[in-house]
């Protein structure tokens, strides 16, 4: 399933949960693992103060110790523009450093976010690099890195369209991704649109053993009581 078979504002809907509650929303499921689906603390939100995002995977490799087999310029690789414009939107743009450790020179700065911003993505994803932190913010893309450089050294794409991994988590494109401040989770498609609904069945729940942990009622036998008609 892609977005052109969801709900029209299905993925707005999905948005208006925070990256940890779907994750709980999916765990209902029990579709996988408890310690897959996610990228660890490997790659980490820039900007923790934005709201959360969802889109399709847009996969590409870059590199930047050396420079780049062909051609003198990072910007050389225009034809991954074809790539992403390929995947439904809206986009968000995951980027492998394959370095060594990587994230020596940053591939996104405020060129390429603003590139990526025009062609439809939300959100940019790499376990390596980025700079120019000031700027692409007001671009108002939402970034996902491993570290911060002062140089995009040599960075250049030299792959594009096949299965990445960042932060532990295998991509591939077309996926549907969910982050925010907490980091990133890939979304099941085959459960995608029950999500919201179970979403807020947790939050309700939640609420109320907030509310009676805060509440002048609060006793252990009360909150056990809450707790297994959570569970139920």
């Amino acid at each position: 399933m892609t977005n052109r078979t969801l709900p029209p504002k299905f993925l707005a809907e999905l948005c208006s949960f925070s990256t940890c509650v779907v994750s709980s929303s999916i765990e209902k499921f029990d579709l996988r693992l408890r310690n897959i689906g996610f990228a660890d603390s490997r790659v980490r939100c820039m900007y923790p103060e934005l709201p959360p995002v969802a889109g399709f995977a847009t996969t590409a490799r870059m590199r930047s110790t050396s420079p780049p087999m062909e051609g003198g310029s990072y910007y050389d690789r225009t034809d991954w523009w074809e790539h992403i414009l390929s995947v439904p939107g809206p986009r968000i743009a995951v980027i492998e450093d394959m370095d060594n450790p990587p994230g020596l020179g940053a591939f996104i700065g405020e060129v390429h976010a603003s590139i990526l911003r025009a062609l439809g993505c939300v959100a940019v994803i790499t376990n390596g690099a980025m700079r120019d932190l000031r700027e692409v913010r007001a671009t108002g893309i939402q970034a996902f890195a491993g570290n911060i450089s002062v140089s995009h050294a040599y960075a250049h794409v030299f792959e594009f369209g096949g299965q990445v991994q960042v932060g532990h988590l295998r991509i591939k494109p077309g996926d549907l991704l969910h982050g925010d401040l907490h980091g990133i989770l890939h979304v099941p498609t085959e459960v995608a649109e029950k999500i919201p609904e179970v979403a807020r069945t947790i939050l309700t729940k939640r609420r109320r053993l907030v509310q009676l942990c805060r509440s002048e009622k609060f006793n252990r036998e009360a909150l056990r009581a809450a707790i297994k008609e959570a569970e139920a």
